[in-house]
């Protein structure tokens, strides 16, 4: 458990570090207490703006009165209060009514470091810090894996945790979670999943926010009308303006960054866990993102696009998921003409990391991407994207590389004939730059160093295999520089 300390040391911020850590009730706030559920899965979400946005959300066991959001700048405590929004939906298997709250706090100051606590009437406060993103162009570290589970449920390992400390060791801005997160499809209680999935992370959460991406087991049937309500209800997330879809996909800026995290589902070829659900956005998901990037890629003050997301254009694994022609034919057009630098995906339980890539392979059945530079160290987007592999969060890990160097041909799903069974054709992955054949789990590290006018700016990346031991440090695997000259 983190370390406890009063109301008073939290103000003053003379907790670990010099700022307030987790914080476990004192005396006289458990007294007060006794009556109301306590504040648990405490997380946060940057809004559209990161330099003045963000949102705050939790659950609680039952309905409670006036939840709220008390904070203010580190230096000068807790001065604001903000109301927070109560979202419930009924678990499909237990009936179990799941209780959140979201309070969203506006007018932040630019790379500025807060104080909050969240609290409900009869409930003890849970305190927590964050900082705000930098206006313009800063320096600053993101982090991001996907498919995590959680250790001791079903797919979860001791790597879904002890990865947990690895990313607060890493001390990033925000973290992104590329889809599949508590695996609560494949589970007998699937909120009880959820629960366990934001407990096990919120020594984290609940001092940067994880930005996350829904994956295909997100989605459960009877779980909202397309099945991904659980996901919904207990993410506050950037609203997109698409009347019926908000909170399935959504857009952010960090400095001089654009993310765009999108839910693939509604493109990919695979089966979704629990039902077949693509198509269905009509549409709208792809005509949302077409704007998005355009106006990044008009904007000049983003000098990066980078995209989140679940299922994979790229993935040479011979036991895992592998390639998706879906995303390919829906997703990867838009990526070149808006000339998207960095995707991140999950879906396969390892790390790839591919060339440089733009359009398509001549005369490619399975439109294999293009390979337009192969430089693995110091990458220059201008000429295409890089897309990486990053499942390794900490589920059980079901996907092998042929070791050999270039790897064989891989598969590619290109439609379905009945539940879970996909239709595959196959290339010769020429894409594929570096892969990890022998250790399944990692994250990676990336470094936004912005430039002068004239100059280049870069985003330095580093792979990490995860420790399965608990309190084993990362091993580095692989590094290398995206450079592109800063946007005018």
């Amino acid at each position: 458990m983190p370390p406890t300390i009063n109301r008073r040391q939290f103000l003053k911020g003379t907790g670990v570090g010099g700022l307030a850590v987790v914080i476990g009730p004192t005396l006289w706030q458990q007294a007060s207490a006794a009556a109301a559920p306590a504040v648990e899965q405490l997380h946060l979400q940057f809004g559209t703006n990161a330099a003045h946005q963000m949102s705050v959300s939790w659950a609680t066991a039952a309905a409670v009165s006036r939840p709220r959001v008390r904070y203010g700048t580190a230096a000068g405590g807790l001065g604001s209060t903000v109301g927070a929004v109560t979202q419930t939906y009924v678990d499909p298997l237990t009936k179990r009514v799941v209780t959140t709250h979201h309070a969203a706090l506006e007018g932040l100051h630019p790379s500025t470091d807060y104080v909050y606590e969240a609290v409900h009437r009869g409930a003890a406060p849970v305190m927590g810090t964050f900082r705000t993103g930098p206006a313009g162009r800063a320096p600053f570290r993101f982090t991001s894996f996907g498919d995590q589970g959680v250790n001791g449920l079903p797919l979860g390992s001791v790597a879904s945790n002890t990865v947990v400390d690895h990313i607060e060791a890493a001390k990033p801005l925000l973290h992104l979670v590329n889809g599949d997160l508590a695996y609560s499809d494949l589970q007998t209680d699937p909120a009880g999943a959820w629960d366990a999935w934001f407990n096990q992370n919120q020594r984290s959460t609940q001092f940067r926010p994880w930005m996350a991406a829904a994956g295909n087991h997100e989605q459960l049937a009877g779980n909202g009308a397309i099945g991904y309500d659980a996901y919904l209800t207990r993410y506050a997330n950037p609203p997109n303006g698409v009347s019926g879809l908000a909170g399935y996909f959504y857009a952010f800026t960090v400095g001089s960054v654009r993310f765009v995290v999108l839910q693939n589902d509604d493109v990919a070829y695979q089966w979704a866990t629990d039902s077949y659900v693509r198509g269905y956005s009509g549409g709208a998901q792809k005509r949302w993102l077409a704007a998005t990037l355009a106006s990044a890629h008009a904007d000049p003050a983003i000098d990066w696009i980078v995209v989140s997301m679940h299922e994979i254009a790229m993935s040479s694994s011979i036991n895992g998921n592998g390639s998706d022609l879906g995303v390919r034919q829906e997703w990867l057009p838009l990526f070149d003409r808006y000339e998207v630098d960095l995707v991140l995906g999950g879906h396969d339980h390892d790390y790839e990391r591919s060339y440089t890539v733009r359009g398509v392979e001549p005369g490619s059945s399975t439109l294999s991407p293009l390979v337009v530079d192969t430089e693995t160290k110091t990458i220059d987007v201008t000429k295409g994207a890089v897309h990486l592999v990053l499942g390794g969060g900490g589920s059980v890990p079901t996907d092998t590389y042929e070791p050999s160097t270039p790897p064989p041909a891989s598969k590619v799903i290109v439609g379905k004939t009945a539940r879970f069974v996909s239709v595959f054709d196959y290339e010769l992955p020429t894409w594929s730059a570096v892969r990890d054949p022998a250790e399944a789990y990692g994250f990676g590290v990336f470094d936004v160093v912005p430039s002068a006018p004239g100059g280049k700016t870069q985003i330095r990346a580093g792979y990490y295999q995860t420790a399965s031991v608990p309190g084993g440090p990362p091993v580095l695997y692989d590094t290398f520089t995206l450079e592109k000259p800063r946007t005018t």
